[in-house]
């Protein structure tokens, strides 16, 4: 379904970000025997930033707090039910005057199952300790370390 946040915002230095009202995504965490997982998709290569590796999310609609569209997007691109997260904090990783990108951090009681839609090359469990070797969306790799911390 089409959201009324769907749509490009350019920025005075030419630079163009998706979402109207910005941005979320879900930085969905779960314990595992080695340590901490969290779950991250690889792009699918006709996509923004295709071919790296991203939290699920995408544009926010005028109607939702960004805690709601991370949940919804993860829902539509990894098939991640409302009832397995519970939402920890939200941090905005990335911040123009005319757009933001906001990290939603939940958790989950244990890696659950995923169903990547088109947007989605793969969906992965990935330790925590990993991610930073896969190679990363430019917004992610650079929040990154900020955001390993807070969950260790």
């Amino acid at each position: 379904m089409r959201g009324d946040g769907d749509g490009w915002v350019f920025g005075a230095d030419g630079a163009r970000y998706w979402g109207r009202f910005g941005a979320a995504g879900l930085l969905l965490c779960a314990p595992a025997d080695s340590g901490v997982v969290v779950l991250l998709q690889h792009r699918a290569v006709w996509s923004h930033q295709g071919g790296t590796w991203g939290l699920p999310g995408g544009a926010r609609d005028s109607h939702e707090s960004v805690e709601q569209a991370a949940v919804r997007e993860a829902h539509e691109e990894a098939g991640i039910a409302e009832s397995d997260v519970a939402v920890i904090e939200s941090i905005v990783t990335h911040s123009a005057p005319e757009w933001s990108y906001t990290t939603v951090i939940a958790k989950a009681d244990s890696p659950v199952a995923t169903v990547g839609n088109g947007e989605s090359a793969e969906l992965r469990w990935v330790p925590a300790e990993s991610v930073a070797e896969l190679p990363l969306h430019p917004g992610l790799a650079k929040a990154w370390p900020g955001l390993l911390a807070r969950l260790t």
